[in-house]
């Protein structure tokens, strides 16, 4: 068992690495005053089954993408930040002496692990990070305890290492989000107190995340995607998965594509998002959200927003985290803005650079 960079710890400039479930994506921030910058950027798609359900099971193909992008990308930097899922983390708050320095809670979390953590202490790799003052009681502290299956974290370090990158840190895609939602924070009015469901709709995978004044108060994964649409494509039009993604993005497809393939996707779309908040609502005390944004690839698109907002009459945004951010003249301004969407765990990652 060992205590793993998984939360706020101060740290080098990284780059951030989003590894999906079809894709990886790259990003590089710096910062002035209180301006962030995107000085390089890259989405490279990764060959079929190299990751399956955000689980890596092909460590030397994805190096070798990874590779391929830090080259073309141009960045100076050997230092990333990478994340695994939420799904992969058990998280708990636990209540702890306020008088203890860090070394000393280190230990002690490490004791007494085996009470919170349900796998055995040698297969996990822990982190924790103090939360502020226990309302229960002054002299105690509350602790954010994060535990991850050691070989999620090492398969993630294998494959920087044999891309030529030091993973210094490994986050949780929720905090990357978290994180990543103050910049569309900004953006939003009425900022206090408000509720804000992001439903991030991946290729394979949706989830959501819903924020209480920009913390983090649910998280829930499920299996849909964008992959649905391109396989509806390939079936009804005979194409390749490439050729279906091209024409997905690109356009071109035959005048019954619209009413027979994308408007029954975005019903579906639109079903998957009722459905997660009503488990939400269920789980909660909360019957309501402020804000739905809208993140990942199939974020974009046309007409969803609208859908969304008819269906379920609450505002709608797509995420931009870029929205306010300059960029150098080596980033495809358009394609950055075209991705933003899908950009939002690699924005959240980047963003560690400035702890």
């Amino acid at each position: 068992m060992g205590i793993l960079s998984f939360l706020d710890k101060k740290a080098k400039p990284v780059i951030g690495l989003d590894i999906s479930s079809t894709s990886v994506k790259l990003l590089e921030l710096t910062r002035s005053g209180d301006r962030y910058r995107v000085e390089s950027y890259s989405v490279k798609p990764l060959p079929p089954n190299a990751v399956v359900e955000k689980n890596i099971a092909d460590p030397v193909a994805v190096a070798e993408v990874i590779r391929t992008m830090v080259k073309q990308s141009k960045t100076k930097l050997k230092h990333a930040a990478v994340a695994v899922a939420g799904s992969a983390v058990i998280t708990k708050v636990i209540d702890m002496p306020a008088e203890l320095n860090e070394d000393a809670m280190e230990s002690q979390i490490a004791a007494e692990a085996d009470q919170y953590i349900p796998f055995p202490l040698e297969e996990v790799a822990l982190d924790f990070e103090i939360q502020g003052p226990s309302p229960r009681n002054p002299e105690q502290v509350e602790v954010l305890l994060a535990a991850c299956r050691r070989e999620n974290v090492e398969v993630r370090e294998q494959v920087l290492a044999e891309s030529g990158l030091l993973a210094e840190k490994v986050d949780i895609e929720a905090y990357c989000m978290e994180r990543a939602f103050e910049l569309i924070a900004e953006q939003l009015e009425d900022q206090e107190g408000q509720v804000v469901a992001i439903i991030d709709i991946g290729a394979t995978m949706t989830t959501l995340s819903v924020l209480v004044d920009g913390k983090t108060v649910y998280t829930r994964e499920q299996l849909f995607g964008g992959r649905q649409l391109t396989e509806e494509i390939q079936r009804r039009y005979g194409l390749s998965r490439e050729e279906a993604g091209l024409a997905k993005k690109q356009g071109g497809l035959p005048d019954d594509y619209e009413m027979e393939v994308l408007n029954p996707f975005k019903d579906a779309v639109v079903q998957q998002v009722t459905r997660s908040l009503q488990f939400f609502f269920s789980a909660s005390q909360y019957n309501d959200v402020d804000y739905i944004i809208l993140a990942g690839g199939v974020a974009s698109l046309e007409g969803l927003v609208g859908l969304i907002e008819e269906k379920l009459g609450t505002q709608t945004v797509v995420a931009n985290p870029f929205a306010r951010m300059s960029v150098s003249s080596r980033v495809n301004a358009v394609s950055l803005a075209t991705d933003a969407p899908s950009l939002m765990i690699v924005t959240g990652l980047a963003m560690r650079s400035f702890d």
